[in-house]
């Protein structure tokens, strides 16, 4: 759905063939050039839609670290504990970083 909402829906389907996940693209800023272009030619994507990838990764980064982003309790975390998890994660600078793994 994120892909959809930023206009790069269209690769949906080869990121999917390509384990192209949450994960995969938050470590994307270890990537060296090598394996920069290795990603580009794998998923046929062009250079403006790669770059447009990387400002939206960034824009959610900064939000998380600037506290805009909406604290929600993770994936493994039981729903008993969901309001004590949020207001801890509010009061805590360390917990706004980033995590793009898909939750179940």
């Amino acid at each position: 759905m994120w892909l959809e909402e930023i206009n790069l829906g269209s690769y949906r389907q080869i990121f999917k063939e390509n384990g192209v996940n949450g994960e995969y693209l938050e470590g994307m800023s270890m990537f060296t050039t090598e394996q920069i272009l290795r990603f580009i030619r794998r998923c046929h994507m062009k250079w403006g839609d790669f770059i447009t990838l990387c400002k939206e990764l960034r824009r959610i980064k900064v939000a998380c670290l600037k506290g805009e982003q909406k604290v929600r309790r993770p994936w493994w975390a039981p729903s008993c504990l969901s309001i004590f998890f949020v207001k801890v994660a509010k009061r805590n600078r360390q917990s706004r970083v980033v995590s793009l793994k898909l939750e179940p």
